[in-house]
């Protein structure tokens, strides 16, 4: 089993620890919180069977027994412990997004290659059985004339933000906003199928305090348009579209998890089917991790850390 070491007590760390241990690759260490959050990461320990938890990170740093540090703390921080557990020579998973800049993204990508260390960004969609189907069919497509993509959900935090309470999601200073959270699915998908874009539009609904709560990303490829539509101020059905000049390949889910497929080639019975194994979206995504750790897949590594610095580098340009 690799040991991993878990930071944070927020929303997505119950998610994350089930998934960790459903992968059966990663035994879940230690949970980490700041002080305050102590009662919280007890709690979590207890529910989760974790034997440790501690609030003291030098502690972690320097513990030869650590093998991984998941880091799910809030996104103006990503970069600050993603490079201490780098640093300390520690294997890294970061959950999205990745960092606040691409400038931080780079340094720490290249601190992880030069050390040959092992650093993702915890995407779960990019390591879906559904999204690999995807990537295979593309082909059949023939060229490629639109992809759309719509993520867009409510957020539970909004009607605190109407009244001024103002949670991380919706606080510019902490790069909370519908660009970096849920249109971060949305672009990753793109990037990940077709590369970086020879030029970017954004334009967003901001609330009072400047935050995007709803925007769209325009991306323009040499022979298509991508649009990514994100909202956390209003709903409605999201999925995910290829267009090409054969036909087309439709997800109707939220991009996030991925869970159904539809391909349809004019002049061919239209393909329906769900690959995904896991009821938990991020299950997969921490199985990925596991095998390319114990294979030892270094050229993968890159590979993803090349679509990581690719959305940066996107959500850098609009975000001027």
């Amino acid at each position: 089993m690799i040991n991993i070491a878990v930071l944070g007590t927020g929303k997505i760390i119950p998610e994350a620890i089930e998934a960790i241990q459903a992968s059966e690759k990663f035994n879940v260490a230690v949970i980490w919180a700041r002080p305050h959050s102590a009662e919280k990461a007890k709690t979590l320990a207890e529910k989760f069977h974790v034997e440790r938890i501690s609030t003291d990170l030098d502690e972690i740093l320097n513990d030869s027994t650590i093998d991984f540090a998941y880091i799910g703390l809030v996104n103006s921080v990503h970069y600050e412990y993603a490079k201490k557990f780098l640093d300390a020579g520690k294997n890294v998973i970061v959950e999205k997004p990745f960092t606040t800049t691409y400038d931080e993204a780079k340094k720490i990508a290249d601190i992880a290659i030069a050390k040959k260390l092992y650093l993702f960004e915890a995407v779960t969609n990019l390591h879906l059985p559904n999204f690999f189907a995807v990537q295979n069919a593309l082909k059949d497509l023939g060229e490629i004339k639109f992809v759309q993509a719509n993520y867009s959900q409510y957020s539970s935090r909004y009607d605190d933000y109407k009244i001024g309470k103002v949670a991380p999601a919706f606080n510019p200073e902490m790069y909370g906003g519908a660009l970096r959270d849920l249109n971060v699915y949305n672009i990753n998908l793109v990037a990940k199928l077709f590369g970086f874009p020879r030029r970017l539009i954004y334009k967003a609904n901001y609330g009072f305090n400047g935050v995007d709560t709803s925007g769209i990303l325009l991306l323009e490829y040499e022979n298509f348009l991508a649009s990514c539509i994100a909202a956390k101020d209003s709903e409605s059905p999201s999925y995910f579209l290829i267009q090409g000049e054969n036909g087309y390949i439709k997800i109707d889910s939220a991009p996030n998890v991925f869970n159904s497929v539809e391909i349809n080639l004019r002049g061919e019975e239209v393909k329906r089917f769900n690959l995904n194994q896991f009821e938990n979206r991020m299950v997969s995504e921490f199985i990925d991790f596991g095998k390319i750790f114990e294979t030892g897949d270094y050229s993968a590594v890159e590979e993803y850390l090349k679509t990581s610095l690719d959305v940066m580098k996107i959500i850098d340009e609009v975000s001027l």
